[in-house]
């Protein structure tokens, strides 16, 4: 089977889609199917350089909407060489395009793949209804009704990594009507074994407590809860508790909301002895990182999925997480960690948990958070939901059109 997915980039630092793609990729060739990535990044883009399968970087783009004249025509050319199309994400030129190409080739004649949309959390109600988001959500509201609706209406099916995303995917929008809806899960693969090079990469790297840590690993961004999370770490250590120290490592400080995060922290004299910001942390750093601390921390206000909880998870660490993390009930009933409301409350909460806990009942939760992501994390499971998912829509729907 011949499959190409489509997205707007394939830069790192854009997060979870991309490395989904290439996460899976290997995995998937083990059982005979093949992958490309068109994306509209520009060619000349050094990490594209990083990756070993074929990518046709068809920027550079000239807008917001990753619009590139160069993606249409290339789709109208191969498109037809593959056997599914996956548009991983929405509200992008991308999406667009593949159903228009697929609009070009039906009306002349020629093979038209299946076409699949991986939405990626971006038909969650959050994105419509949050306050920091009203003139997004009524563009979003035009585009839907011009544009996105067409585009989901006539996919061969929507591809959801949780059952918790394909549910909150109904309640956005009037006229939502997929064919078929499938939840084919997500997943990482397995880490690299823990060496005693991993933490002297994060050392050489960054400048660490040397005690123990709880670990903020993700974008540091308003819809991720960093502020919450500090506040709720800063209350605390006000109320008397000795925590841990607190790494929040990611990009995003140098944006208005990272410097209004670093402005929390300079603003008090224990928290500029306790929070440490080591950056983006990647390679050996990373799992370094994950190895060393005692808890995983993300109270997102919405997060589709979470690869970072899995990485945590994999690596046998515990993760205290917000409601909003769609994986939290897989987690709560596995006991690999702790969920809550995705307030300084609810993050509180799950902190003291944490804290409360006996050595033995720690180590125990590892173990647990180990179990979860043995259960239903790993590639090797979720690549074969996503291929018999495909493989049963792609045999009993319609020809796209």
């Amino acid at each position: 089977m011949r499959v190409l997915h489509v997205i707007g980039s394939m830069n790192p630092l854009t997060g979870g889609p991309c490395q989904g793609i290439r996460y899976s990729i290997p995995e998937l060739e083990k059982v005979g199917v093949y992958r490309e990535v068109a994306c509209t990044d520009d060619p000349k883009t050094a990490y594209l350089a990083t990756d070993h399968f074929s990518i046709h970087a068809l920027g550079p783009t000239y807008s917001p909407w990753c619009y590139t004249p160069k993606l249409l025509s290339w789709l109208e050319v191969n498109m037809a060489a593959f056997d599914v199309v996956i548009i991983n994400g929405l509200w992008l030129y991308t999406s667009y395009a593949v159903w228009k190409a697929a609009r070009i080739l039906k009306k002349s004649g020629k093979k038209v793949p299946k076409v699949f949309i991986m939405p990626h959390g971006m038909l969650d109600p959050y994105f419509q209804q949050t306050t920091s988001r009203r003139l997004k959500a009524l563009r979003n509201e035009i585009y839907w009704w011009l544009i996105e609706h067409k585009v989901v209406r006539d996919a061969d099916g929507l591809l959801f990594t949780t059952q918790t995303e394909l549910e909150l995917a109904r309640q956005t929008f009037r006229s939502y009507a997929p064919k078929r809806e499938l939840n084919v899960g997500y997943g990482t693969p397995e880490p690299p074994a823990y060496h005693p090079q991993m933490t002297a990469a994060l050392r050489a790297n960054t400048i660490l407590p040397d005690r123990p840590y709880w670990l903020f690993l993700s974008r540091i961004h308003d819809k991720k809860g960093v502020d919450l999370l500090i506040r709720a770490y800063a209350e605390l250590l006000t109320e008397g508790y000795t925590l841990p120290a607190l790494v929040i490592a990611g990009p995003g400080l140098d944006t208005p909301y990272g410097k209004a995060v670093l402005a929390l922290v300079s603003a008090e004299r224990a928290l500029q002895q306790a929070v440490f910001f080591p950056g983006m942390l990647t390679g050996d750093a990373k799992w370094g990182a994950l190895y060393g601390c005692e808890a995983f921390v993300l109270p997102s206000h919405q997060e589709n999925f979470g690869i970072a909880v899995a990485e945590a998870l994999a690596c046998g660490k515990p993760v205290l997480i917000s409601k909003q993390v769609n994986i939290w009930q897989e987690i709560d009933e596995m006991e690999g960690g702790f969920s809550d409301d995705d307030t300084e409350a609810g993050t509180s909460r799950s902190l003291l948990r944490w804290l409360n806990l006996s050595d033995d009942e720690k180590r125990t939760m590892g173990r647990q958070a180990r179990a979860t992501y043995e259960t239903h994390f790993t590639i090797a499971v979720t690549s074969k939901r996503l291929l018999n998912a495909i493989q049963e829509s792609a045999a009993s729907q319609r020809t796209y059109h």
